[in-house]
């Protein structure tokens, strides 16, 4: 299944892919089954299960059904319209999306959160409702939010139909990491130059120069905002926000020619922070795969833009482009979603992307580039998702930050070498895949165990 890098890299907002963007992405779908069907519904519900449930709050997923129903979508999310929408809901009792009749929605009990029914087909599960007059049920569909803000249908997901469909054959349609490393060596190109081709067998040159260059405005201005904010993230847990104070105290330390080497991993960790800190003020952010890993990627790329001799912003496509072929690889072959197989799925994925990436850039060939993503992914198996009190914010702002430095630590690893190793990128994909299925459903994204229960003051 080929995944284009806009599949990958979405423009959204924060803070969870998964448990926002998805749920938003889900209604607005509902919406659109309610026109193609000629429901004439007098009134909306959904139900929130398994992992959307017991995080739901702390991730806004209520909120985020709501603003769904509404009209509102991830990539151009406005949160003071969504704001006016909220109050005006909240005096009215209705809502009326465009195009759509008006629907009675009381936005305390319109959207449930259920603890008790888990959904077969996948951890983050809901179901929307539409009802008469007199509260029947007239339709009803069910939506499985699976990683990185896709969305499936019950029947999609059972039919295994495909998550992203392209219109054109590609060139070079590679569906693991072996066949792309024939594919590159049979071709003589680079990752970056086989996802280029597969790109543009369905995308102008110019539309596909535009979406990256998007991409790395959003990335960057994440950074650039998050180093200028400070004060306590929303939520409850009191977090300050730590990435504006680590950045003047390094720009101190430069200035005075005095820092150690090793302080190169606190700009890597503070470039990640300031995008993870956005992402829990629930600003806009790319998907990288996800949204609890948004930091890795950006600030892995940063670090070589500002901190690598030599580099080039005519690089930044490849370094994309690469990261997008890995992606891709872990979301067909495994998950990226902290809810299915644990945060080895969103940080440990985004860490490989990135090491694939730097590798790439910094001169590295295809397999010391496929050898880089799963040297990064390898040492993030296992990882556990237990956001305390279901934020998105400890442990997952500081672990991106560890992330982007283990992704750093692989790329430079694989550059030594000669791309031969033990333990190939596909063998880590299934193993983390298996190792997801394996896990303890209290530490994949439920708040039920680790971290989560074990701050008695939370």
């Amino acid at each position: 299944m080929f995944l284009s890098i806009f599949d990958i890299f979405k423009v959204g907002v924060g803070p969870s892919s998964s448990h926002t963007m998805g749920p938003m992405v889900a209604a607005s779908r509902f919406l659109d089954q309610l026109i193609k069907f000629e429901i004439k519904a007098e009134s909306l519900s959904a139900s929130l299960h398994g992992s959307l449930a017991f995080t739901g709050k702390g991730h806004h997923t209520d909120y985020a059904t709501i603003m769904g129903l509404v009209g509102f979508k991830p990539e151009t999310f406005d949160a003071n319209k969504a704001q006016a929408a909220l109050e005006e809901i909240n005096l009215s009792g209705k809502i009326q999306p465009s195009g759509h009749p008006v629907y009675l929605f009381n936005p305390k009990t319109a959207v449930r959160f259920d603890f008790d029914k888990t959904l077969d087909g996948h951890a983050n599960g809901m179901i929307f409702y539409a009802y008469n007059s007199i509260g029947t049920i007239m339709f009803q569909e069910t939506y499985y939010s699976v990683g990185g803000g896709f969305v499936q249908t019950a029947a999609e997901l059972a039919s295994d139909t495909p998550i992203a469909v392209q219109e054109n054959p590609i060139p070079f349609p590679f569906k693991n990491a072996a066949e792309m490393l024939v594919m590159c060596a049979q071709s003589g190109k680079s990752i970056a130059e086989i996802k280029l081709d597969n790109e543009l067998a369905n995308i102008s040159k110019v539309e596909l120069s535009k979406g990256i260059n998007k991409i790395w405005d959003v990335m960057n201005n994440c950074i650039e905002e998050g180093l200028k904010k400070d004060g306590i993230l929303p939520g409850g847990l009191f977090v300050r926000r730590r990435a504006k104070g680590i950045h003047e105290s390094l720009r101190r330390e430069q200035s005075r020619n005095i820092a150690p080497p090793h302080i190169i991993n606190d700009w890597m960790s503070c470039y990640a922070m300031a995008v993870n800190e956005q992402n829990a003020a629930g600003a806009q952010v790319v998907t990288a795969p996800t949204n609890g890993a948004a930091g890795v990627i950006p600030a892995t790329l940063r670090y070589y833009l500002d901190h690598v001799p030599a580099a080039s912003i005519s690089k930044i496509p490849d370094f994309l482009l690469t990261a997008a072929a890995i992606g891709g690889l872990i979301k067909t072959n495994a998950s990226i979603s902290g809810a299915e197989v644990g945060c080895q799925g969103e940080v440990g994925s985004a860490a490989a992307m990135a090491a694939a990436g730097l590798c790439a850039v910094l001169g590295g060939t295809a397999e010391q580039t496929e050898n880089a993503a799963e040297i990064a992914l390898e040492h993030h198996l296992g990882m556990t998702c237990d956001p305390i009190k279901g934020l998105v914010q400890a442990p997952c702002i500081e672990r991106n930050g560890l992330g982007a430095i283990k992704a750093v630590s692989a790329a430079s690893l694989s550059l030594r070498g000669d791309g031969k190793h033990l333990v190939s990128l596909d063998a880590c994909i299934e193993t983390m895949r298996q190792t997801g299925l394996d896990m303890n459903s209290k530490y994949k994204e439920t708040s039920l165990g680790g971290l989560a229960v074990n701050l008695p003051e939370c």
